[in-house]
């Protein structure tokens, strides 16, 4: 089976636009989630779907300097580009990462990947029940029911959303919830305004602004300088139906 990771980006972020390519220690967003995402040993590569639009432009560009594949599509039905993008890649196993993630958990793939591997359902995920501070999502599907979801999926957040349609339809789908060891659900590492952006600068500065650190680095430097979770700790997570 070729397992790919799509990152799904774009530049049209209502609270904070161009959010993708903001500068993170000297390299894009983008660029962040590309690298980390690309050293999970389980995958047999990494693209990037993004619109047809112009403003989408910057980000192909930001893919060619990345030598990552960058697949365009429809704007606003995300589920048809990233079936579509799923498809050009040649995926038999697909998983989701989103831009917006860059402190993505190479280990955590991949031990998503190969729980999925093992048990075999439709769709497993990390983030189902929130226990993984918030940035470290990833979702693992097969081509076959990421199929089905794109030809039966009727609501516009299920379309904006890619995913919905598979966890909120268990007697369609066999579904595999990971959790973590304890719940650090409370820390917010994804980046979706000014504030998310000073937190994630500041861990990367603490690590010397290198992106090999991992997820559990970091959750020790939550707890050893409690002000870093706190510079976006109000901040309140969109819900899915905000499309």
């Amino acid at each position: 089976m070729r397992s790919v990771a799509i990152i799904q980006a774009r530049m049209g972020s209502t609270r904070l636009p161009g959010k993708v390519l903001k500068d993170v220690g000297g390299q894009s967003v983008l660029a962040r989630v590309v690298r980390r995402a690309g050293r999970a040993t389980l995958l047999d590569d990494v693209a990037v779907a993004t619109s047809i639009l112009s403003e989408d432009d910057v980000i192909a560009e930001d893919c060619i300097r990345l030598g990552v594949h960058c697949f365009r599509g429809d704007q606003a039905d995300v589920l048809d580009r990233y079936y579509r993008a799923a498809q050009f890649c040649r995926a038999d196993v697909v998983v989701r990462i989103t831009a917006d993630c860059p402190l993505i958990d190479p280990e955590l793939a991949d031990n998503t990947i190969d729980e999925f591997i093992e048990q075999r359902p439709d769709y497993a995920s990390n983030s189902l029940v929130p226990t993984y501070p918030s940035g470290l999502s990833v979702e693992v599907f097969t081509l076959v029911a990421l199929q089905r979801a794109w030809r039966e999926a009727t609501q516009s957040y299920q379309r904006a959303h890619v995913t919905p349609y598979l966890y909120e339809n268990p007697q369609l789908f066999s579904i595999l919830s990971l959790t973590a060891e304890a719940d650090y659900s409370r820390y917010r590492w994804t980046l979706d305004t000014e504030e998310d952006l000073e937190t994630i600068r500041a861990i990367y500065q603490h690590f010397a602004n290198r992106d090999t650190f991992n997820w559990r680095d970091a959750l020790a430097l939550m707890e050893r300088a409690p002000e870093v979770p706190l510079m976006n700790s109000h901040v309140r997570q969109k819900a899915l139906r905000e499309v």
